[in-house]
């Protein structure tokens, strides 16, 4: 499975474009930028696409089947282009079959056709047409709207505000025919009122069974000496993104032992069994008869699967040890620091390794009874992550987790495998890892972000789409989201305890340090896309899109420290008009989405620099003020009237503190009603 479209580019049917730079040398020695894609391939490799050139032989199904996208340049007779010189311009009728019914299947398929259509001895006519698309043989002329003043050089607005077009704002098209379109497609581009032919569209896209087509009446836009220009590069990488298939839902898990999956489910029924005999401190007080009985087939059944993860056998003998020594205790309140402290899935990152975790806790955001637990997880570390990892993000305690399988403590709103949640006797002498459930936390996310788009009729850009469709690209952007969030509460000035939740302070602090680790992971996502990251892109929507739907909404108005920060940043970038809610309509000005982060990050980072030299009380208060200057307090609150009407004894000034200090806006508490049963769905989700 793969995150990233593969994109074939064709090359066997006298393309007068390549994307290989020494083929374009040898057909234009004097000028291949002519006759070269080589940095339009280049783009889209860095976007995460793999790029092949098909060179020989016909388009069939078997050459289509593994492609996401294909790419179709202006193929051409001899006589008006040079081209590769392989193959006929003109595709067998077999060939049109088999393009028509990959797209049909989910493929996607971008045409770039020329002015004067006619001539070339192609039959892009007869492909496109099969998708209700039509080429009509001409050259635009429009000497009000020229790229230096060339009249067939045509400069051209969008015709759509559609999310294809996020960040495009003028193209230029070199000589170009013009495009007849499909009932239902839309029109990216169309030539002005004043131009020759008025009106009429230049590139178009349409949808087709399960798939995508674009069209454009030019070929010259992306080439080398044209990719450059105006907001080319941007409409390239959209276009592509845009009709290239999405991969299904699936998980990406190796097939499932037969054996495995039964022991686990026999291991399920028990731990079952005994979880309404215990109470909140995981003890049990009565049927003390039964309990042990179910204990010791836990402890034999554990022992079962045991051969399964030989990685974890201490582990797993502990666990059993453990087991038996709560019994033998008369099921008292369970302490299971010997095997926790030989569990250690930190010093085992290897991708698709699974692990067996038996352990009384409680869940975070779940079930808050020491309750045991039996969870079967599968390690998320792919290559391009331990890359990431030991290439300047550092954090060895971070181990990315996946579902296979686990009892009811997790079918719960719980993404998260914390070993301070373990019933132990002590603490043991410092935590060495922390598991987050990345496949739940993107499932999460798209069904809550999916939603919030749809309701607010938010345009998304294509590679936002491609994220929320797609399960294996959101699980992966989680954990690199994940991986940078996690390691930036140790980094940078920190005046304070970044756990801070764990004390008596008020909760608009540990609300401004999840954000200022989300602000950060954006920032580093923007440095890191630079650099040719694939996932950094995905990872920047990511932030966005959770913390502005799916953190307000979920849960209740308790000091929901992850709301109000999703509050925050909604408000400073609507106030800043980088967010718009207009006609019911939320309008997002995605080029400006990342100066509006950084900016909000340095209003977070000044606070805790300048903080370093206050008091804690002052600290406090201009925290306050940091988040009320954007999110209107509660009328009735004690803190916004100063300092002066606060109560003098600290703990009575935490007291103080409203459940709702900063209630939600009347934009959220609409969309939390709308949206309520989405978030209520996402219990216990699996992927």
């Amino acid at each position: 499975m793969h995150s990233f479209p593969k994109v074939l580019f064709d090359e066997a049917h006298s393309e007068s474009w390549t994307i290989r730079r020494d083929v374009a040398e040898a057909v234009n020695p004097g000028h291949p930028d002519d006759n070269s894609y080589a940095r339009a391939a280049a783009l889209l490799r860095h976007l995460g696409h793999t790029v092949t050139a098909h060179t020989d032989g016909p388009l069939d199904p078997g050459t289509l089947k593994s492609q996401d996208v294909l790419v179709i340049a202006h193929p051409s007779g001899e006589r008006w282009e040079r081209t590769t010189g392989t193959g006929s311009p003109v595709f067998t009728p077999a060939e049109l079959d088999a393009i028509t019914d990959y797209v049909a299947g989910g493929g996607g398929l971008v045409v770039l056709a020329e002015e004067e259509q006619d001539k070339y001895g192609n039959n892009l006519a007869d492909l496109l047409s099969r998708f209700g698309l039509g080429i009509t043989h001409t050259t635009v002329r429009d000497p009000g709207n020229a790229h230096r003043d060339v009249a067939t050089w045509v400069l051209a607005d969008p015709a759509t505000g559609d999310g294809l077009l996020a960040g495009v704002g003028r193209a230029c098209f070199y000589r170009s025919g013009v495009l007849t379109p499909a009932e239902g497609a839309t029109v990216l581009f169309a030539t002005s009122p004043a131009a020759a032919p008025a009106r009429a569209p230049l590139a178009v896209a349409v949808e087709y069974g399960k798939g995508r087509v674009v069209a454009f009446a030019d070929s010259d836009l992306f080439g080398d000496d044209s990719i450059d220009d105006y907001d080319h590069r941007r409409l390239w990488g959209n276009v592509v993104t845009w009709a290239a298939r999405v991969p299904g839902d699936e998980r990406g898990a190796t097939a499932r032992d037969a054996a495995k999956a039964e022991g686990f489910t026999r291991l399920k029924d028990l731990v079952e069994e005994l979880r309404p005999l215990q109470i909140k401190d995981g003890s049990v007080p009565a049927q003390k008869e039964r309990a042990g009985e179910l204990v010791a087939a836990i402890a034999d059944q554990v022992g079962t699967l045991a051969p399964h993860f030989p990685h974890d056998a201490a582990y797993l003998a502990a666990v059993q040890a453990d087991l038996r020594a709560w019994t033998a205790g008369g099921l008292g309140v369970p302490d299971f620091l010997d095997s926790l402290e030989r569990f250690h899935p930190d010093t085992q990152r290897v991708d698709g390794l699974e692990h067996l975790v038996v352990f009384p806790m409680y869940t975070q955001n779940g079930n808050l009874d020491r309750n045991l637990e039996a969870v079967w997880i599968r390690t998320i570390w792919p290559d391009w992550l331990a890359r990431l990892e030991a290439g300047g993000y550092d954090n060895p305690m971070f181990v990315p987790i996946a579902f296979e399988d686990f009892t009811s403590g997790y079918d719960t709103h719980s993404a998260v495998l914390f070993p301070e949640t373990v019933a132990v006797r002590q603490a043991p002498a410092r935590f060495t890892w922390g598991g987050i459930f990345a496949d739940r936390e993107a499932a999460r996310f798209r069904a809550v972000a999916s939603a919030a788009a749809a309701t607010l009729k938010l345009d998304l850009p294509p590679d936002a789409a491609r994220l929320l469709a797609s399960q294996r690209l959101a699980q992966d952007t989680f954990v690199m989201w994940d991986l940078i969030h996690d390691r930036t509460h140790s980094h940078g000035d920190l005046p304070f305890d970044p756990f801070m939740i764990k004390q008596r302070m008020p909760y608009w602090l540990y609300s401004l340090e999840e954000l200022r680790c989300d602000l950060t992971a954006f920032g580093e996502a923007v440095r890191l896309e630079r650099e040719g990251v694939p996932h950094a892109r995905y990872v920047q929507h990511a932030v966005l899109f959770d913390r502005l739907f799916r953190f307000p909404i979920t849960g209740d108005r308790v000091r929901n420290y992850d709301g109000l920060g999703g509050q925050l940043l909604f408000a400073y970038l609507h106030r800043n008009d980088i967010v718009r809610w207009t006609d019911n309509r939320l309008a997002i000005d995605w080029d400006r989405v990342a100066d509006g982060v950084a900016d909000l990050r340095g209003e977070v980072e000044k606070l805790y620099r300048d903080s370093i030299d206050r008091s804690k009380l002052a600290h406090w208060l201009a925290a306050y003020d940091l988040v009320g200057a954007y999110v209107e307090p509660n009328p009735a609150s004690t803190w916004a009237k100063g300092v002066q009407a606060l109560p003098e004894e600290q703990k009575a000034k935490v007291d103080a503190v409203l459940s709702d200090e900063f209630p939600l806006s009347m934009f959220y508490e609409a969309l939390r009603r709308k949206l309520a049963d989405v978030v209520e769905s996402t219990k216990g989700i699996r992927a």
